[in-house]
C-alpha cells in the first residue's frame, strides 16, 4: 500500500532549498529509472546524472532561452537527471516517459522532491547538446525526453486537485 500512497501524494515541486540530494538517494532514484518498462524490453532510454554545476547552469540557461523566460526553469534545484531515448526504437518516447515516471515516484518515496522539465529535445538537438553527448561517449540517435530536477522542497506541496468525474470509463 505504500506504493499507492506515494503515487497519490507525489507532487511536482517548483521551489527548492539550496542543499544537494545525498548521492545514495540519487543512486537509488536512478536505479529505479532503469527498471521502467520499455517496449519489448529494448531499454531505449539512457539517464545522464548531472553533477557538474557549470553544466547544470548552462542547461538551465539554454532551457530558459528556449522557453523564452528570464528565470531558472530548474527552480533552484541543484541536482539534475536527464532522460534521452533512442529514436530508432519505435516506442522511445513512451519508454523515456516511463523512466521519468519511475524516477519521480522513486524520488517521492525517498522524500526527495522533483519536477519534470521539458525542452531536453531542443537542448540535445543543439551543438552544445550534441557535444555534451560526444564528450560522454554517447553515440546513437538519441532524443531528449526530459530533465528531472531533484531537491528538497522550499515550501509545502499543494493538495492534489480533485480527480475529474469523467477520468475513467468502463465497458
Amino acid at each position: 500500500m505504500e506504493t499507492l500512497k506515494t503515487l497519490k501524494t507525489r507532487r511536482s515541486c517548483r521551489a527548492y532549498k539550496p542543499e544537494r540530494v545525498e548521492a545514495k538517494k540519487i543512486d537509488a532514484i536512478v536505479e529505479a529509472g532503469t527498471y521502467a518498462a520499455t517496449g519489448m524490453g529494448k531499454q531505449s532510454p539512457i539517464i545522464i546524472v548531472v553533477q557538474d554545476q557549470e553544466v547544470r547552469d548552462k542547461l538551465s540557461k539554454m532551457n530558459a532561452e528556449i522557453m523564452g523566460v528570464d528565470f531558472d526553469p530548474f527552480y533552484g534545484a541543484q541536482d539534475l537527471l536527464i532522460v534521452l531515448a533512442n529514436k530508432d526504437v519505435p516506442t522511445y518516447i513512451y519508454d523515456g516517459s516511463l523512466v521519468m515516471g519511475n524516477l519521480m515516484n522513486a524520488a517521492a518515496d525517498l522524500g526527495v522532491s522533483s519536477c519534470w522539465i521539458h525542452r531536453a529535445k531542443e537542448e540535445f538537438e543543439s551543438e552544445y547538446g550534441k557535444e555534451l553527448l560526444k564528450k560522454l561517449g554517447i553515440e546513437g540517435n538519441y532524443e531528449g525526453i526530459g530533465h528531472l530536477v531533484l531537491g528538497y522542497a522550499a515550501k509545502e506541496a499543494a493538495d492534489p486537485a480533485p480527480r475529474k468525474a469523467d477520468y475513467v470509463y468502463t465497458i
